[in-house]
């Protein structure tokens, strides 16, 4: 560890090899605490290579507790975090929206490291129960036409890292890595990353896949589609400016769609907007994610999406694919 911390320091860079070993070493248990958290520090104050991304990614999904939902042609709807911006829950309300216009999610998802309430906190708190047993899971996306992949327990490997990320409370490079290394390897992908440059890096990386993808970055900073300004969108074909005004809205100011305080408080935003109970802007800006996702998976104009998704909200179908969720988790 000495030595690539020496080597990182003068900006030198890993090959995607080194930087797939030192995710394996450190998943072993070979390096402290103090070592991870100065591996990690490292990343928050020179930007990550291609290759380096690369051989981190690789080294998860190697390691990670694979689940193959092939047959259903899911979509994930997931973001970096690390914005810095806390929104309500938009990603994870975009893939119940998702869900209710007909197009199956396998949704990864964390607790928040960089917010107050991620994802998992969210769902956890609705009685959302995890798990990575595969005919569970397959039961929730062919019921409710979701299912979540709460990222701790198809990346044990990453135990060792899960503290340090705690105590130091900012984003990491694992913050890139959270879209990249969905353990179902879903074939089509919408992504918010929180600066323009992962942005592209992504870009590149998505190509050499088999991914159909739409990555996001609003201009203003967030990782999603905010409506406060134009949106950065790359897909495997084209990149584009998304602006309020392609989904015939105008645009929003940051304070309309912040997040809670605490986990119940964001729970309480969830349902209200999930009820379709929500103020126009927290609706307008699911809806606009959520259509932009559905536009993805079906091959459709974001205002298309925008639609379907909207349709999805107020006919109730979101609302049941939460419903039906949280009762296979009683079951």
């Amino acid at each position: 560890m000495k030595a690539i911390l020496n080597r990182l320091i003068k900006h030198e860079q890993l090959s995607k090899e080194e930087a797939r070993q030192m995710i394996i070493n450190i998943a072993d248990g070979q390096y402290n605490p103090t070592q991870i958290a100065s591996f990690l520090t490292v990343y928050m104050m020179r930007s990550i290579s291609l290759e380096e991304l690369e051989g981190f990614r690789e080294a998860l999904l190697e390691l990670c507790i694979a689940i193959d939902l092939s047959e259903f042609d899911a979509i994930d709807l997931c973001g970096t975090g690390g914005d810095g911006k806390d929104t309500f829950n938009i990603s994870t309300l975009s893939s119940f929206v998702t869900a209710g216009a007909g197009i199956k999610v396998s949704k990864h998802g964390n607790y928040g490291v960089s917010s107050g309430c991620g994802s998992s906190n969210v769902l956890e708190a609705l009685g959302v129960e995890f798990s990575n047993n595969a005919d569970y899971l397959k039961r929730c996306i062919e019921q409710a036409g979701i299912c979540i992949l709460h990222a701790p327990l198809f990346h044990p490997a990453m135990k060792n890292v899960a503290p340090v990320r705690k105590d130091l409370g900012v984003k990491t490079f694992f913050n890139m890595l959270g879209p990249l290394v969905n353990p179902a390897s879903p074939k089509n992908q919408l992504t918010g990353v929180f600066n323009l440059e992962l942005a592209r890096l992504y870009h590149y990386l998505l190509q050499k896949t088999n991914t159909k993808f739409t990555i996001l970055y609003a201009l203003d900073g967030y990782d999603e589609i905010s409506l406060t300004g134009a949106a950065k969108a790359f897909s495997n074909s084209s990149e584009r400016l998304l602006t309020p005004q392609d989904f015939g809205l105008l645009p929003l100011e940051a304070k309309q769609i912040a997040g809670g305080d605490n986990v119940a408080s964001s729970a309480k935003i969830f349902m209200n907007v999930i009820q379709n109970k929500g103020t126009q802007a927290q609706t307008d800006v699911v809806c606009a994610n959520a259509g932009v996702a559905i536009a993805t998976a079906l091959d459709l104009t974001p205002i298309e999406g925008f639609e379907k998704a909207k349709e999805s909200l107020s006919n109730g179908n979101a609302l049941k694919a939460l419903s039906t969720l949280q009762n296979l988790s009683k079951a």
